[in-house]
């Protein structure tokens, strides 16, 4: 990331915030990553080799230029999808393109909801997927999000610290599937990592 980039996602990360702050109805709150969480996914793209990224869950595209940043290392591509219009995530991504070039060439948007995006997709056909939206609704879309990881790739889960009630029932289903191995991690508001065995492990 250079460091325009770095401080232009400061700075609408700041944006988001003070949004925030002032939006009283919480579906129209951005709930961005926090940077800590944002910087910990990043390199779990780079690390997993994630060519194939989707991201449920779109608000600014403040999480969608931090993705878009990270598999321009390896030559991947991102779809982010939203039941939302992303007109706004669309021109804070040309914006980051006017100080990292080559970003928007490597995100698709989607409006549509997540879970029936999920389902369209092929088996083992995604290399991470990125779960930041409705968490009551993530039990709905079984086994969707983990279906379409291949082996080898990561499912990755924002929040699962600052609300855990609404997240609880998912985990518990990612504890019951032998194929994944998964950890939560302190970082932002909690990030909860999974990763997809192999098929002979």
């Amino acid at each position: 990331m250079t460091p325009s980039l770095r401080r232009f996602l400061d700075d609408l990360h700041a944006a988001g915030a003070a949004h925030d702050a002032a939006q009283p109805d919480r579906l129209l709150k951005y709930r961005n990553l926090e940077p800590a969480t944002a910087e910990l996914l990043g390199l779990v793209v780079r690390m997993a080799g994630a060519r194939s990224v989707i991201e449920i869950g779109t608000a600014n595209g403040y999480s969608t230029a931090v993705l878009a940043d990270a598999v321009a290392d390896i030559d991947g591509h991102v779809v982010t999808v939203d039941t939302a219009s992303q007109d706004e995530a669309r021109d804070n991504l040309a914006r980051a393109e006017a100080v990292q070039p080559g970003l928007m060439a490597r995100v698709e948007f989607r409006q549509e909801d997540g879970g029936a995006f999920l389902v369209g997709r092929a088996f083992e056909s995604v290399d991470l997927v990125f779960l930041d939206s409705e968490r009551v609704e993530y039990p709905m879309w079984w086994p969707h999000p983990v279906r379409v990881i291949r082996p080898g790739g990561v499912l990755a889960i924002d929040n699962v610290l600052s609300h855990p009630d609404e997240v609880a029932p998912f985990l518990a289903l990612l504890a019951r599937e032998p194929v994944l191995v998964g950890a939560t991690f302190a970082v932002g508001k909690g990030l909860h990592l999974a990763w997809r065995r192999g098929r002979d492990s």
